[in-house]
Parts: C-alpha cells; sequence; structure tokens
C-alpha cells in the first residue's frame, strides 16, 4: 500500500470515529437532554419534540442536498469523506437510538454533549471530512472566509439553536448555546491540540547555560538570536525552545534555580510540526 493510500484511508476512519462520537453526544446527551445543539441535529430535535419524527431519517433526508451542494463547492475528496460521515451519523443515532445510558439534565448534557460532539467533529475535521448538515455549511464558511472551523460551527449553529426558542424554554435554549460554545472550542483544541505544548522565549546574558538547561534538563533543541537590550544597550542572546507542558515546567523551575535574572516568556503553541513532536525526536528512532 503507498504512503497516500495510507494517509487517505487514515482520513476516512478518522471520520468514522468522529461521526461515531457525533452520534453518541447526540443519543446519550443532546437528544435526552431536549438541547437542539444546533446543526441539522438541532433540527431533528425540534421535529422530533414536535412531530415525534425519527431524528435518525430527519437527519438522513436533509443531508443529501447539502451533501450535493457541498461536494461540488469543496472538491471529490472532500465529498467522499462527507458521504461517509453523512450516512455514518444517522446510521449509528438509528443504531443507538434506545440506548439505556442517557443524560437528561440539561446543564450536564450542555457540558458533556458539547465535549463529546467537538471531540467527534474535531477528529473528522482532521481527517478533512464532515458530517454533513451544516457542519458542511461550515467547512465552507472556513474555507472561503478562513475563519476556523470552530467558529464557523459556533455561528451556523447558533442561528439554528437561537431558532428553536419557539418550540423549547428559553432556559433550555441558553443550555444549547452553551453546549455549542462548548463544541466549538473543543473543536479548535482538537484539531490544533491548543496548550498542550509550550513555546518558550528566553532573553539571557548567560546564554551557555541556559543552553545547557534546555539540552540537559529537558532535552529539546532551542533556536538562538543575537540581540541587544533596549533599555540596557548590552548585547544578548533571544532563545526560542519549544517543549511539551510538563517539561516546559521543569525548565521554568531550573530557570528560577540557576538563573533568576534571565527574562522568559512561555506561550501557547497551538500545533508544531518537526523532529520531537509530529517526527520522532532523534534521527533513526523508531517508536
Amino acid at each position: 500500500m503507498t504512503s497516500q493510500r495510507r494517509v487517505l484511508l487514515k482520513e476516512y476512519l478518522l471520520v468514522i470515529i468522529g461521526a461515531t462520537l457525533v452520534a453518541a453526544s447526540y443519543n446519550i446527551f443532546l437528544l435526552p437532554s431536549k438541547l437542539a445543539a444546533g446543526g441539522i441535529s438541532g433540527v431533528s430535535t425540534v421535529l422530533f419534540e414536535m412531530f415525534g419524527l425519527s431524528p435518525a431519517l430527519t437527519q438522513l433526508v436533509i443531508n443529501i442536498p447539502i451533501f450535493i451542494i457541498g461536494w461540488l463547492t469543496l472538491g471529490k475528496d472532500f465529498g467522499g469523506k462527507t458521504l461517509v460521515g453523512t450516512f455514518w451519523v444517522p446510521l449509528m443515532i438509528g443504531l443507538t437510538a434506545h440506548t439505556p445510558i442517557t443524560v437528561t439534565n440539561p446543564l450536564l448534557g450542555a457540558l458533556y454533549g458539547g465535549i463529546v460532539l467537538g471531540i467527534g467533529l474535531g477528529i473528522v475535521y482532521k481527517g478533512k471530512g464532515s458530517t454533513g448538515g451544516t457542519a458542511s455549511i461550515a467547512q465552507i464558511v472556513k474555507k472561503f472566509t478562513g475563519i476556523s472551523s470552530g467558529y464557523s460551527q459556533l455561528i451556523v449553529d447558533g442561528i439554528v439553536v437561537i431558532s428553536s426558542i419557539i418550540v423549547f424554554s428559553l432556559e433550555l435554549t441558553l443550555f444549547a448555546l452553551i453546549a455549542i460554545y462548548i463544541s466549538s472550542k473543543t473543536i479548535d483544541f482538537v484539531q490544533l491540540r491548543t496548550s498542550a505544548s509550550k513555546l518558550i522565549v528566553i532573553i539571557t546574558e548567560e546564554e551557555e547555560k541556559v543552553q545547557g538547561l534546555i539540552r540537559d534538563g529537558i532535552d529539546r533543541g532551542l533556536t538562538k538570536v543575537k540581540s541587544v537590550g533596549g533599555y540596557s544597550n548590552t548585547d544578548k542572546t533571544l532563545i526560542f525552545c519549544v517543549a511539551e507542558q510538563q517539561e516546559a515546567v521543569k525548565l521554568k523551575g531550573l530557570l528560577l534555580q540557576e538563573i533568576p535574572t534571565a527574562f522568559v516568556i512561555f506561550l501557547n503553541a497551538s500545533e508544531i510540526l518537526g523532529r520531537g513532536f509530529s517526527l520522532d525526536k532523534y534521527y533513526g528512532q523508531k517508536l
């Protein structure tokens, strides 16, 4: 199997796993709590409450024309994976419709339903796919505006949730808004792994000592840039280092102990590509 086929297979697998989580969040948290948390799932929740229509069938019927639009707009590759997501979500919703594990408390439904939904959609988006419905619309918005997937989903789903006030109480609508906000933040967390790593910026006159702490203390690489202090007008070294959360905490302790005068900034690194993160830490290493 070629590397390209392996990547494509992985993406389809991500879509299936993510779509399964989306279906689980709907049947376990959102539908039992009567939370129309945006999207076609929100519409199906409203129609189920009003007419008793099957959520799985409702989502499938509405998704078909939206899928066609998404396929024409975003390309055949996206359309293939969206096709999987479009059918997989209602299939799993139908198969797990009578699950004995449900949460009816709207606060818990909003919190945990939003998290599971966000994780599922985030995984689907990492597979460059969609679960259909307004998720496809959100991806189209992202393509043409540059807005993140999370905020695109927030905008599109917010419109659906606000319109659900006519069927559900204002209180349930507010809980639903909490759910989609949580899901939008979770989507970005899954896609970008926000705060999982730290970018550490160190300004110091003791570059060799700092380099030793980074090399021997946390076993990470670094980049050095010669600079001049604006206040002191003295030569300094600007050191950049990227480390995992626990490594950053350890380095902070070492710097406070060994070089307390160093000026240090810790920044959240959204996504890291390269040696030690997306690649093996050492050349030739097989993990």
